[in-house]
């Protein structure tokens, strides 16, 4: 038998996946750099003072613009897809307490 937990882990896995990319680019994170005037801009700005003048290879903002720049590899689309999958499989299961039969 197929839940609506089940259902929607997969949903969140497939979901969380295919979306990655276009939240990278809608915060300013693209294949062309960073965006002039976006959230990855401050978030670049604000690393760079904090770390001296440069962005810390391994931060958090050099790895978003890695994966923007070059794609999600497949061990970061797998924790993606765990994280997606687990919060659709908690929706899917909190669900069955606002929807009675």
């Amino acid at each position: 038998m197929v839940s609506v937990t089940n259902v929607a882990g997969v949903a969140g896995a497939v979901g969380a996946v295919a979306l990655a990319p276009v939240v990278l680019g809608a915060i300013g994170f693209t294949t062309a750099g960073i965006t002039a005037g976006s959230y990855a801009a401050g978030w670049m700005s604000a690393a760079a003072i904090a770390n001296g003048g440069g962005v810390a290879a391994g931060s958090t903002v050099a790895v978003l613009q890695s994966a923007a720049a070059a794609g999600l590899s497949l061990a970061t689309k797998a924790m993606v897809a765990g994280a997606g999958g687990g919060v659709g499989a908690a929706a899917g299961y909190l669900s069955k307490f606002f929807y009675r039969k």
